[in-house]
């Protein structure tokens, strides 16, 4: 880890009020370490931690990519109701889901319009609206 992906790390943490463990530093550099947005699966954020040589269990990459998300740090996005991918953008925007690879990536925002949602059940209100558009290449 370089001295920039330690500080931004260990900024992201203390900002939502995470105690920076070994293991939530390890996989917070590889998520936030290089100032970029990032799209992962639990599988591709353990696959890039024994890559650089981090020991990790599959199991804590779970529980540290769920620890994220309940601090605010993390969304998740579930595609086809079963796969979910985790996203360091905390804005709100639309997605493309690319059937073939399997991966996620952002959609520009500017270029989608909602007009009008349908009113939420007595007792209940809208939380948030996800947007997964899913292409295929030709």
């Amino acid at each position: 880890m370089t001295d920039i992906a330690i500080e931004r790390s260990t900024q992201w943490l203390s900002g939502a009020g995470l105690r920076p463990t070994r293991q939530r530093m390890t996989l917070a550099s590889l998520l936030v370490g290089d100032g970029q947005d990032r799209h992962v699966t639990a599988e591709s954020l353990f696959e890039a931690a024994s890559d650089a040589d981090e020991k990790v269990s599959l199991a804590t990459v779970y529980n540290t990519l769920r620890a994220f998300c309940d601090a605010g740090l993390m969304r998740e996005i579930t595609v086809d109701g079963s796969k979910s991918y985790f996203d360091t953008n905390m804005t709100d925007h639309p997605h493309f889901y690319w059937e073939d690879t399997a991966t996620l990536t952002d959609a520009p925002a500017e270029d989608l319009e909602i007009r009008h949602l349908p009113d939420a059940p007595e007792g209940a209100e809208i939380a948030s609206v996800d947007v997964v558009i899913r292409l295929r290449r030709k």
